[in-house]
């Protein structure tokens, strides 16, 4: 009926405006108590069945459309709730064992503390064995890293196995003998670098020297066997001329700093580097003060070996140009000595500032303090450098015999730094020169011998450029060495131009006040001012007097074979001819030595002065019919 149809609808729309079932249910305990009329009981009673019956009917037909939905939503729902219930059992069984752990723990911890420790003692041990091991490898391995010349891994590997087994194997007792001599390997390593240090300073610095000018060389020597090796000799190189290093003012500290070793690459190939290196190797071994006390006490045998091997290899260089260095001993020999000694001692100087510049990083600490390590300066190189060459102008400019034959109140002006020099000037006995009896050099053994050692050096010039050796073996006699000209005063001569440069050189890279006290400068101007003067000087008064000094100057004519060769028809007097020898001897050594041209020059105008007055003496004592003007006419 309608009216149930509106009380269907009401509760219909009592339904969808209440979301609350609970809501629904109150509203119809409240309309069934309200109502005091059976039927109206049973018709809202009748109505929720219906409402019931409508309910199910959708649901069915909601089932029916998402069964599929969900069958998998329950599906997933149980087996969630099984996980959860499983977890929930897991974490209840873990906390149950993670109390028992607990309490069995607290029960055994000092038993646990105690493996725990013997675990560490363990592992301690393992390291200590691996060590060992290690360490028993070191001497093999050093020997290795020592004959591939791989001083810094050396150094290194050595350091820290004597530090181990001072240290952490200090108590290990069947390390003892392998601790002893790593400790005395560590000892005396040291001598090893500084003989390396030693042979790039003085032989590997030089080994390239006096290769530079075989071009200048070979129009000498091309007309000799070319396959006998060219030793040829350059002219003097600057001080500031790059060879195989760089000035020290051209390296920077990060430059020095990033200096290391390469092991898979030839240590010596650079031989700046490689010295660095064994800087760097002899500051880890704490040996750097006796690295410098040893460069100071070798510097000046070095040097001396430095001459020796170049006086070699001049003589050699001369032999094979087929000169009979014992016939012709020509000044130019000494000349070219000289100038091979010049480019080695620049090279050595260039190398020492190598080292220094190395050793200037080593002793200045990081923060910029010196550690008290006094370092030895460029200015003792060119001292000691000075010093050899002073002694071998000495020799080949025969000083003590000038000394002797000049005048003998002429005193040493100046005070010298050589040791040797004053010993040269000192008075002594006259030695009685010893003779020998017979002598073996010219027997076939002997020069078989000369051939096969003269062999030898070429060998080791066409390897290295550099003799190594001892000196030559026709250099030496009676333990002294021959000279590859004959020594004398006029030696300075051939010399004089490139020595003086050479001390140009030398003063421009000291300072000035070390420039001022050039040794070789002062060695070299008081022996022209003071015993060459003096002795040309004597000479050519004797000379002069020998041919002025007789019974009749006058009538002593020179022969027809110097009118000859001088080019004459008029007749000369011998002591005309004596006089104009000695003033073109003035001449050319007023060329030689440029720099004393006023002395000479001098000298020139007082011969010619005093050979008038004695031509004015002679003519007018004599009643001579030839004036003096017709004596020095030719002459003038």
């Amino acid at each position: 009926s309608a009216a149930e149809m509106a009380d269907t609808g009401r509760y219909r729309s009592a339904v969808n405006k209440s979301k609350d079932p609970s809501g629904l249910l109150i509203s119809v305990i409240r309309t069934l108590s309200s109502s005091e009329d059976v039927q109206d009981r049973e018709t809202e009673k009748g109505r929720l069945e219906e409402a019931y019956e409508k309910c199910d009917h959708d649901l069915d037909e909601l089932i029916v459309q998402h069964y599929t939905e969900l069958t998998t939503a329950i599906r997933t729902y149980q087996s969630i709730t099984e996980r959860i219930t499983s977890s929930r059992n897991k974490i209840k069984q873990v906390k149950e064992n993670l109390l028992s752990c607990k309490m069995l723990l607290h029960c055994k911890r000092d038993e646990l503390r105690k493996l725990w420790i013997e675990g560490v003692e363990h592992k301690h041990v393992l390291s200590l064995l691996d060590e060992i091991e290690n360490i028993k490898q070191v001497p093999q391995k050093l020997e290795a890293s020592m004959a591939s010349k791989h001083y810094l891994h050396a150094t290194d590997m050595l350091v820290s196995a004597v530090d181990s087994l001072e240290g952490p194997l200090l108590q290990v007792e069947g390390l003892s003998d392998l601790r002893l001599e790593l400790h005395s390997k560590k000892l005396n390593i040291h001598l090893v670098l500084i003989d390396e240090l030693h042979r790039h300073l003085y032989i590997k610095s030089t080994s390239r020297v006096g290769h530079r000018g075989k071009d200048k060389d070979k129009g000498r020597s091309a007309s000799k066997d070319t396959s006998v090796l060219d030793v040829s000799l350059s002219t003097p190189c600057k001080l500031t001329e790059p060879l195989q290093f760089s000035t020290p003012g051209t390296s920077s500290i990060r430059e020095l700093q990033e200096v290391k070793e390469d092991l898979d690459v030839d240590p010596e190939e650079n031989s700046a580097e490689f010295m660095g290196i064994l800087i760097k190797a002899l500051a880890k071994l704490k040996k750097i003060p006796e690295t410098i006390k040893a460069i100071m006490e070798r510097l000046e045998p070095e040097l001396k070996q430095i001459l020796k091997r170049s006086t070699t290899q001049i003589a050699d260089h001369a032999y094979q140009r087929g000169e009979n260095l014992a016939q012709d001993k020509q000044p130019r020999l000494l000349l070219e000595l000289l100038e091979l000694l010049f480019d080695k001692l620049n090279a050595v100087a260039q190398a020492h500032s190598v080292v220094l510049s190395h050793l200037q990083q080593i002793v200045v600490s990081r923060n910029g303090a010196q550690e008290g390590i006094k370092l030895y300066e460029h200015a003792d190189v060119y001292a000691k450098i000075q010093t050899v060459l002073q002694v071998l102008l000495m020799d080949y400019l025969d000083v003590k015999n000038t000394r002797s034959a000049a005048e003998p109140s002429a005193q040493l002006s100046y005070a010298s730094t050589g040791g040797d020099f004053g010993a040269f000037f000192a008075k002594k006995k006259p030695l009685r020169p010893k003779q020998s009896l017979f002598k073996f050099e010219s027997s076939s053994h002997a020069i078989s011998m000369s051939a096969y050692l003269r062999e030898q050096r070429r060998e080791l010039y066409s390897k290295s450029g550099e003799l190594q050796g001892g000196a030559d073996d026709n250099l030496i006699e009676g333990g002294e060495t021959k000279f590859l000209c004959k020594p004398g005063a006029r030696n300075i001569t051939v010399i004089f131009q490139p020595l003086l440069r050479f001390i140009q050189e030398i003063e421009s890279r000291m300072g000035p006040a070390q420039a001022k006290q050039c040794q070789l400068r002062t060695f070299l101007t008081y022996y022209i001012n003071d015993l060459f003067l003096s002795q040309v000087r004597t000479e050519t008064n004797k000379e002069i007097e020998a041919v002025t000094k007789v019974s009749d100057p006058l009538k002593i004519l020179a022969s027809a074979d110097t009118m000859k060769n001088l080019g004459v028809q008029r007749p000369l007097l011998q002591s005309t001819v004596v006089v104009e020898k000695s003033i073109q001897d003035l001449m050319s050594l007023m060329q030689d030595l440029s720099a004393y041209s006023n002395q000479f020059l001098e000298m020139v105008c007082d011969k010619l002065k005093e050979y008038k007055e004695i031509c004015n003496s002679l003519s007018s004592s004599a009643h001579c019919k030839w004036p003096a003007y017709e004596i020095l006419k030719t002459f003038i």
